[in-house]
């Protein structure tokens, strides 16, 4: 496999998910890949790459955009990104506007976290109980702790 620059392995991943291809996003993963989110925390590892594997083959009405990849120096990149679906325990319409923030290393993403308002999130995908309490952190405890279940049920299969 040619190596590829730093950016071109960014838009390599963005663009696997454009297709919803979990595989091919985490060949761009270091086996180590330390990841932090607003709804997962922090993941390492294969916790990583199967949270792509859940929200990919659960992903419905979905499509995603990316923009303005950014070299901030010393191996750090970041990148806008946005995703439009449907919340599939709602059945609740989300465009999520995320800022990613990875380190590459060695032709692997090291680590990567992506920021977005967790209320803001919690608003359209829960509707008036999101919009409500979403920016109470007991509620976002529970908002957490759901998609930590989700991702270990997914993972025990």
């Amino acid at each position: 496999m040619e190596t590829l620059t730093d950016e071109n392995l960014i838009t390599g991943f963005y663009s696997a998910f454009q297709r919803l291809d979990a595989d091919r996003m985490n060949s761009f993963y270091h086996n180590d890949i330390v990841f932090f989110d607003p709804v997962f925390d922090l993941l390492k590892g294969n916790e990583v790459k199967q949270m792509w594997k859940m929200l990919c083959s659960n992903a419905r009405d979905f499509s995603l955009s990316f923009s303005d990849i950014s070299d901030k120096g010393e191996g750090y990149y970041t990148c806008n990104w946005t995703a439009s679906y449907t919340f599939s325990a709602t059945g609740r319409s989300v465009i999520n506007r995320v800022k990613a923030y990875m380190k590459i290393e060695n032709g692997k993403i090291m680590e990567h976290s992506d920021g977005f308002s967790l209320h803001q999130w919690a608003s359209q995908a829960l509707g008036f109980s999101g919009k409500l309490f979403g920016w109470n952190r007991f509620f976002q405890r529970k908002i957490k702790l759901k998609a930590r279940k989700k991702l270990l049920a997914y993972m025990q299969r």
